[in-house]
């Protein structure tokens, strides 16, 4: 089911179908910046990353000597939530587990989306409580889509991104099957833009982990249309787009990752996990802002 809500500036809708955002709508002049979940290209619009953010390999992990298996990117995605509370500006869904769940993820959890409105955007917030007896570990990321180019008359190579800070940074390297290799690659040297074209998304996602910015930006040269988002917090910030090219972008703040490829330990041992002890609650939040200046 959708839900709407709106300010002056903005209109979002969200749906109980992953918990997911639909729209992110500047009123200003109507102008939409969230990928539209076109099927010919990516299906999603915003989806959420739980348990897992990426693949584990094999699609395979263990939890105390036990193999349990999950698809790309876990479960949250593909269940539906149930909204428990609504009010002029901030809607929550929430997702418990079930005996369902449990089957590829063996652990008590109640997972809380919290959408409220704020100026000329939207805060996401992300909640986990432990309903388990005993300590659980998980990932959790966010992979919103948003629309690039904005105009008719433009293509992806009149946008890019751009950082708040300068920095000096290296990006995680992926393989074909969507592991982390030992290697890195340098890839800004006291700079703070990312120039934006299909080639740059030829060998999968753009990993950061050691970013000093908390705000990227996406910008076109040719109008004053920004999408900003604030990931303040998050150990991990990745940038993607369809490696055969598509009308989108995702900024991706993360909390973990996908497997190492040549990992083979226990989901506790995962190298970005997190650890949520009983009766416990894990929060973050990140926020978009949509603005036509």
């Amino acid at each position: 089911m959708l839900y709407t809500l709106e300010n002056k500036s903005i209109k979002i809708t969200a749906s109980t179908a992953g918990g997911e955002l639909h729209n992110i709508i500047n009123k200003k002049d109507n102008t939409e910046f969230l990928w539209n979940g076109n099927e010919d290209f990516w299906k999603y619009h915003s989806p959420i990353l739980f348990p897992i953010v990426g693949k584990v390999n094999s699609g395979e992990y263990n939890v105390n000597g036990v193999t349990f298996n999950l698809p790309q990117h876990g479960l949250a995605r593909t269940s539906e939530f149930n909204m428990i509370k609504k009010s002029e500006n901030n809607i929550v869904f929430e997702l418990k587990y079930s005996d369902e769940s449990l089957k590829v993820y063996p652990y008590k959890f109640s997972l809380k989306i919290t959408y409220t409105l704020v100026n000329n955007g939207v805060k996401v917030g992300y909640s986990v409580d432990n309903l388990d007896n005993e300590t659980i570990y998980f990932s959790i990321g966010a992979h919103p889509a948003f629309i690039c180019p904005l105009e008719a008359n433009e293509t992806m190579s009149d946008y890019f991104f751009e950082l708040n800070k300068k920095e000096t940074s290296s990006i995680m390297l992926l393989n074909e099957e969507g592991h982390f290799l030992q290697e890195r690659q340098s890839y800004l040297i006291d700079n703070n833009i990312i120039p934006l074209s299909k080639e740059v998304f030829k060998n999968d996602a753009l990993v950061f982990d050691d970013l000093k910015s908390t705000v990227i930006s996406l910008k076109s040269k040719n109008h004053n249309k920004v999408l900003s988002m604030d990931f303040t917090g998050f150990p991990y910030m990745a940038v993607w787009s369809k490696p055969t090219g598509a009308p989108f972008v995702c900024i991706e703040p993360w909390y973990g990752h996908a497997d190492h490829a040549n990992f083979q330990g226990e989901l506790k041992d995962k190298e970005g996990i997190e650890k949520l002890g009983v009766g416990s609650t894990f929060n973050c939040s990140y926020t978009i802002f949509a603005e036509c200046n």
